[in-house]
């Protein structure tokens, strides 16, 4: 159920949709199996199972868009459109030209279709209307992309802005490290990153081993910053900030589940359980981490 990266977005105050009105906007992109010769295909899917495509809990709501993908290699397809090809040399005496190539290829593609395996990806979207946080749990920007494009197909206008904060986190995190010091309730964990500004991009990584302060001066005063900070919120959630102020690695910690098992009847009250126990927790690590920022800045 945790989200392992956060993409974090702020709703406009025109955010309106609710309930059933929701749900019929995210049925325009409901996903629908590909047929035997559709590449790749995407939509909506029941966050839980026997659910709606809008899962909503306590006023927060849970999405879940899926891709399918026909995985069909170019090797595969290069093989037989060679083999076919020589088949079409022998018939008219010459090799194939580009044109007649492209058209082979094609035809081979449309064959093996039918025959190749279909991969399926789920990412999961988090709307908070009360505090207009959108998150998407994904770990690079076209992800995040793709589902805004979906979205914003189904919601029109789409309510969407990026979220911008007072202190980029590049500076606020070479801060930390100057100062050995973390913002209230946050704590430096041992994975750190600092790279240069300069056109060398210079990069000293620390991989499970903490940093010394001295050592994080004399880079930062070499002219590194650091891009990527390992932190714990809360001794609850630890997770690691980059300089794009994309947050990465989300783990809850032992005393977030503890406190959350055997609370559950069944399967989806479980599910239940543990979508309040996340929402709840990354609500407020994420305000008090924009705080630490210096608070949103509007633009």
């Amino acid at each position: 159920m945790w989200f392992k990266n956060l993409k974090i977005y702020r709703l406009s105050a025109a955010w309106s949709l609710f309930g059933d009105h929701l749900e019929a906007a995210l049925a325009r992109q409901a996903y629908q199996p590909g047929t035997n010769l559709e590449m790749q295909c995407i939509g909506w899917v029941e966050p839980r199972e026997n659910g709606g495509l809008a899962h909503v809990v306590n006023g927060q709501i849970l999405l879940t868009l899926r891709a399918e993908k026909k995985q069909l290699h170019g090797t595969v397809i290069n093989q037989v459109a060679k083999s076919r090809a020589q088949e079409i040399e022998e018939q008219q005496g010459y090799k194939p030209g580009r044109q007649q190539m492209k058209e082979i290829k094609e035809r081979v593609t449309d064959e093996l279709l039918p025959r190749a395996f279909s991969i399926y990806r789920d990412t999961r979207v988090w709307i908070d209307p009360r505090y207009r946080w959108l998150v998407i749990d994904a770990a690079t920007s076209n992800k995040a992309d793709e589902v805004i494009g979906i979205l914003a197909k189904c919601i029109d206008p789409f309510p969407l802005e990026n979220l911008y904060v007072a202190q980029s986190p590049a500076s606020a995190m070479t801060n930390w490290l100057a100062d050995d010091e973390a913002p209230a309730n946050f704590s430096i964990d041992q994975d750190t990153e600092l790279r240069s500004s300069g056109l060398s991009g210079a990069a000293i990584r620390y991989v499970k081993h903490s940093i010394d302060a001295d050592d994080a001066r004399r880079h930062i005063q070499s002219g590194k910053q650091c891009t990527r900070l390992a932190m714990t919120w809360a001794d609850r959630i630890s997770f690691v900030l980059t300089e794009g102020l994309d947050i990465k690695r989300v783990s809850p910690l032992d005393v977030l589940k503890e406190g959350n098992e055997g609370m559950a009847a069944n399967d989806d009250e479980k599910f239940d359980s543990d979508m309040l126990l996340m929402t709840g927790e990354l609500a407020k690590m994420m305000a008090e981490l924009v705080e630490a920022l210096g608070g949103e800045k509007r633009l």
